[in-house]
């Protein structure tokens, strides 16, 4: 296997990684996750992501490398009164009904009707509260904050890739350095993981598990394939969906939140440097696959020492992560005139975090976008 083809790899899972795991991390405490089930949560999703990557490249001869759902854990991190053994059985329910959207046409369909727009628009008020949340916090970080920002801000300009990663290095310069917190000492890590029986609350099911799905979809699945066509690639849509769908279902038994397909890592293992010839590129799959490993398997280090970290430092590398996100779903959601102001009902409703009979703000903020759209369809106005 080429150097080129392993160095994309690497980069690919360190910028996925490193760029959003203290969100994964958000979420897993805020659905009160032991620190076991913490760690057999990024344990089962990085072997979930490994698993799926090395198969579907393998059976397709396409270079498909997955993700995590990073919009998926901001709805995690976002809930309230959900326990974990609940927020396994929303894990599994959404994995199934990815994997059902690759299986049935007509459910694929019925996912693909919902307006791009209030898609977004969900999305971005998912998005939203974090990202004010870490930036309202850097006034308490001092000169901290302004390191942390010129650093995201100046490799971003080079590398938007890259920049949340430099972010991330540069805090960790800051939490352990001469005048911070000591590093926790590394040990050979034993990851394992844990089984959690999962419950099937039907609020939680639909305030949860049924955005989860469609966050997963909308911002995560649908881009991807569109990264793959871009790059002169037919995506495997119903494979990898089926695939997919059941990796987070399974996984989610195990505290995993939903793998998906991935668009920014995946342009940086798509394109001629890789490999020059194309047929053979799908080969990164496996390499990435074998960097996921190793990244799962040194999981519990890595929980470590991102807990080690200030508090404030962490709350704004997640809103600077989350900042390139929050600006696609925007541009999405007011692309079109006719849909703004369902999608601004859409979004500051789900950013509100109303939740009426237990069922969360994402999925009001979807229902009430909706309406709004078939109401300007029944009620026509008059023309002057």
């Amino acid at each position: 296997m080429p150097l080129s083809m392993i160095s994309a790899a690497l980069v690919a899972a360190l910028v996925g990684y490193g760029s959003t795991v203290a969100l994964v991390l958000a979420a897993a405490q805020a659905v009160g996750a032991t620190p076991a089930q913490t760690a057999s949560w990024l344990l089962a999703v990085c072997l979930a992501k490994a698993a799926g990557s090395a198969f579907l490249s393998w059976r397709t001869r396409v270079p498909v490398v997955l993700a995590w759902s990073t919009p998926g854990a901001a709805l995690i991190a976002a809930s309230s009164g959900i326990t974990m053994a609940q927020a396994v059985g929303a894990f599994v329910v959404a994995g199934a009904l990815i994997a059902l959207t690759g299986a049935l046409r007509p459910l694929g369909r019925l996912v693909a009707q919902i307006p791009d727009a209030i898609a977004a628009a969900m999305l971005a008020g998912v998005l939203l509260p974090f990202c004010l949340k870490g930036l309202a916090i850097s006034g308490q970080l001092g000169a901290n904050s302004l390191i942390l920002l010129a650093v995201f801000a100046v490799v971003r300009r080079a590398n938007p890739a890259l920049a949340v990663l430099a972010a991330l290095g540069a805090g960790l310069v800051l939490a352990f350095g001469p005048s911070g917190a000591a590093l926790p000492v590394f040990t050979p890590p034993h990851p394992a993981l844990t089984l959690i029986t999962p419950q099937f609350r039907p609020d939680v099911l639909i305030g949860l598990a049924l955005p989860l799905y469609l966050v997963t979809m909308a911002s995560q699945n649908l881009p991807g394939f569109a990264t793959l066509r871009a790059a002169g690639y037919e995506p495997p849509v119903g494979q990898a969906l089926q695939t997919t769908g059941i990796l987070s279902a399974l996984s989610g038994l195990f505290g995993a939140h939903t793998v998906s397909m991935a668009a920014i890592t995946a342009a940086i293992c798509l394109g001629d440097d890789v490999h020059p010839n194309r047929t053979k590129r799908w080969k990164v799959g496996l390499a990435y696959a074998c960097v996921w490993v190793m990244l799962g398997v040194a999981g519990p280090w890595v929980i470590a020492v991102l807990q080690s970290m200030p508090p404030n430092i962490l709350t704004l590398l997640v809103g600077l992560a989350l900042l390139g996100p929050l600006t696609g779903a925007l541009g999405n959601a007011y692309h079109a005139t006719q849909t703004r102001f369902a999608a601004t009902v859409t979004l500051t409703l789900t950013a509100s975090g109303l939740a009426i009979a237990g069922i969360g703000s994402a999925f009001w903020g979807l229902i009430a976008g909706l309406s709004l759209l078939a109401l300007d369809q029944v009620v026509k106005p008059k023309r002057p």
